[in-house]
C-alpha cells in the first residue's frame, strides 16, 4: 500500500511537471512569435508611449481644471502647443490627462470581460447541462445594443468612471463568452481530453490544465478588440453626457465641449479625436497581428 501511494504521488507530481513545462513552452513560443513580428513591436511601442503618458502626466503637468479666461480660445502656438479651450484651459494638458481615462477604462473593461467571459465560456462549453441556460442569458444580453444598454445602466448607477467600466463590461462579456465557448467545444472533442476524462481527471484539472492553455490565443486576440471597443464606447458615453463627470478631462467630454466652437476653435475637438483614433487604431492593429501570428492557417485562408 505504501509503495502504491508513493507511485501515485510520483505520477501526480510528474504530470504536474509536464503540464507546467507545456505552459512554459507555449509562452516561449508565443513570445518568439510576437518578437518576430515587426508590426506588433511598432504598435506595442506606440501603446507603451501612451501608457507612459498616462503614468507620468499627473507628475509633470499642471491641473487640467485650471482656468485662465484671458487666454480663452487661443490657437496652437509656442506657449500652448494644442491651443486653449473656451475657459482658457490647456488643450494639451487635458488631452494628455484624457489618455489616463481612456486607458484605465479600456484595460479595466478588458480585464473584467476576460475573467467573466472566460469562466462562462469554459463552463458553458464543457458542461452541456449549463450550456443552454448560460448561452440563452448571453443571447438575451447581446440582443440589446451595447451602447443603449450602457446608457441605461449609467442612468441607473450615476456618472463615475467605475460605473462606466461596469456599464461597458456587461455588454462585452457575452461576446468573450461565445469566443471561449466555441474554442472549448472544439478542444473538448480532442483525444487527449477524452483520455483525461476516462482516467478520472477532475473538472478543475481539465479546465485549468487541458482547456485553458489551448484557448489562450483566441482570448488574447478578443481582449485586444474589447480594449479598443471599450475606449470608443467610453468616449461615446462621455460625449452624450452619460459617461464620466464633466469635470474629468476625458476625450469624450472634450469632444462634447468643443462641438459648440467647432468653426471658431476646431483644435478643441481635433487633438483629442486624433489621439483617440491613433490609440484605437494601434490596439486594433495589434489584435490583427496577433491573430495572424497565432493562427497562420487563418492568415493563409483570408490573405491575398
Amino acid at each position: 500500500m505504501a509503495a502504491d501511494s508513493r507511485t501515485d504521488g510520483f505520477l501526480r507530481w510528474d504530470g504536474r511537471r509536464r503540464i507546467v513545462a507545456c505552459f512554459r513552452n507555449k509562452a516561449a513560443n508565443g513570445w518568439r512569435v510576437v518578437a518576430g513580428n515587426r508590426m506588433i513591436l511598432v504598435c506595442a511601442s506606440i501603446l507603451s508611449f501612451f501608457l507612459a503618458i498616462a503614468l507620468v502626466s499627473p507628475y509633470i503637468l499642471g491641473d487640467p481644471r485650471t482656468l485662465n479666461p484671458a487666454n480663452r480660445l487661443k490657437p496652437p502656438g509656442v506657449e500652448n502647443w494644442f491651443g486653449t479651450d473656451q475657459l482658457g484651459r490647456s488643450v494639451l494638458v487635458r488631452t494628455l490627462y484624457g489618455t489616463r481615462v481612456s486607458l484605465a477604462a479600456g484595460f479595466a473593461v478588458a480585464a473584467a470581460t476576460t475573467i467573466f467571459g472566460l469562466l462562462i465560456g469554459l463552463f458553458s462549453g464543457f458542461l452541456r447541462r449549463l450550456d443552454g441556460v448560460l448561452m440563452r442569458i448571453m443571447d438575451g444580453i447581446m440582443a440589446i445594443p451595447g451602447v443603449l444598454l450602457a446608457i441605461a445602466l449609467m442612468s441607473l448607477f450615476g456618472s463615475s468612471l467605475q460605473n462606466v467600466i461596469i456599464a461597458i463590461s456587461i455588454p462585452e462579456i457575452p461576446r468573450m463568452a461565445r469566443v471561449v465557448r466555441s474554442a472549448t467545444l472544439a478542444i473538448r472533442e480532442q483525444t487527449y481530453v477524452e483520455a483525461a476524462i476516462t482516467n478520472g481527471a477532475r473538472l478543475h484539472r481539465l479546465l485549468v490544465w487541458h482547456i485553458l492553455p489551448n484557448v489562450a490565443a483566441p482570448i488574447l486576440v478578443q481582449a485586444t478588440y474589447v480594449l479598443a471597443s471599450a475606449m470608443i464606447v467610453e468616449a461615446i458615453l462621455s460625449f452624450l453626457g452619460a459617461g464620466t463627470p464633466p469635470e474629468i478631462p476625458s476625450w469624450g467630454n472634450m469632444l462634447a465641449e468643443g462641438r459648440q466652437f467647432l468653426q471658431r476653435a476646431p483644435w478643441i475637438m481635433a487633438f483629442p479625436g486624433l489621439m483617440l483614433a491613433v490609440l484605437v487604431l494601434t490596439v486594433n492593429v495589434i489584435g490583427d497581428a496577433l491573430r495572424d501570428s497565432l493562427d497562420p492557417r487563418l492568415k493563409r485562408r483570408i490573405g491575398p
